[in-house]
């Protein structure tokens, strides 16, 4: 383990999380996918090693801190662009079953490439509109927690991520 990934180690344990070494290891070949997936499209303006292991995998772990996802079992993500925040929590969290929704499909391709080469399991992305994938009865009022980052502004965010979130369950924007 470098220093990076040893700092980043040292940031979510602070979470509360653990990282095994096939998680280090999943985590940098995300990194690295990212930074190749960048060059033919504009997935992050943020590319250097640090800075994305702290903006983008540390940032979307910080909801740990307001969540319990040890007793979470299923988190639905609105707007994931690279995979923000649902798959650094996929791979901290693998017992999550994850849906990813984004309205482009060159995007889901990217997500669809990370899921397989990370070996996710129970990760599903779904190219659509998150308007319209809450309507579908298999996603409405269906998952435990309800995630989006940057994608609209509050209000209209409430309105893309409530249905999708069932009784008792938790939007986090």
């Amino acid at each position: 383990m470098d220093v990076v990934q040893q700092r980043f180690a040292e940031w979510v344990y602070k979470l509360g999380i653990t990282l095994t070494e096939r998680q280090a290891e999943q985590f940098e070949t995300y990194f690295r996918l990212l930074v190749e997936w960048n060059e033919k499209m504009n997935l992050t303006g943020i590319t250097e090693r640090e800075p994305v292991y702290e903006k983008h995998f540390y940032d979307s772990l910080t909801i740990a801190e307001a969540v319990d996802f040890n007793k979470t079992s299923s988190i639905a993500d609105i707007g994931s662009g690279a995979g923000f925040p649902s798959l650094p929590l996929k791979i901290a969290f693998p017992h999550l079953k994850v849906t990813i929704v984004d309205a482009l499909a060159k995007r889901i391709r990217f997500l669809d490439e990370v899921i397989a080469a990370l070996g996710l399991d129970n990760v599903t992305a779904l190219h659509g509109r998150a308007e319209e994938v809450a309507r579908d009865a298999i996603h409405r009022d269906h998952y435990d927690v309800v995630t989006a980052r940057a994608v609209a502004r509050l209000s209209v965010l409430n309105e893309f991520c409530l249905p999708f979130t069932k009784s008792g369950g938790c939007s986090s924007l």
